[in-house]
């Protein structure tokens, strides 16, 4: 298997790892963090694939996507922090004043988890943020260490993983995720 990972600008591809089976269902579409909350609630439905399709349209990508040939398989959320509701989060502390980028959403499809798709997509999200001109990437996973994590609940990432693709612990948040601390990782880019 050769993984691809490309900017998240074809709509259909990001829909195909994000969206849900049914048009009408309230999925995350990977918005909650991109958002103001009450933009956030507002949006319902087929609107918030329609959100994320206009992200797509008017760039910069909202993200990245893993491919296996051509089928989108996985996922990562990563944009200018100040876009994120991480710019005003009380538990996730802000290092310094440099304008980094947040990567805080993972997501593999079924199927294709456990073939490193995960790796591919934080190697390919950092080299999106770098040709953007973020000067640093910061990650927000848990620190679980060796226990186990509720797939459902992992689209924060692991420590590990992020430790494997370079990034270093910067701080410590007051954020608990699925009953584990998540810890601010950071890769300087300059």
């Amino acid at each position: 298997m050769t993984v691809d990972v490309r900017p998240a600008s074809v709509f259909e591809d990001v829909r195909a790892v994000l969206g849900p089976k049914s048009p009408q269902a309230d999925v995350c579409w990977c918005l909650s963090h991109r958002l103001p909350a009450k933009l956030n609630n507002e949006l319902r439905g087929p609107a918030r694939g329609a959100y994320v399709a206009e992200l797509c349209r008017t760039g910069p990508a909202p993200g990245v996507l893993a491919h296996d040939g051509d089928e989108p398989v996985g996922w990562a959320a990563v944009a200018p922090r100040a876009d994120t509701s991480y710019a005003r989060s009380r538990k996730i502390p802000h290092v310094d004043d440099l304008p980094v980028w947040s990567l805080w959403c993972v997501r593999v499809r079924p199927g294709h988890r456990g073939r490193g798709i995960s790796h591919a997509l934080i190697a390919g999200a950092v080299d999106f943020a770098r040709s953007q001109g973020a000067p640093a990437v910061e990650a927000y996973p848990l620190d679980n260490g060796d226990a186990r994590v509720d797939l459902t609940m992992a689209y924060a990432g692991l420590r590990k993983n992020f430790e494997r693709a370079g990034f270093v612990h910067a701080a410590d948040t007051a954020s608990v995720l699925a009953g584990h601390p998540r810890v601010l990782m950071r890769l300087d880019l300059r």
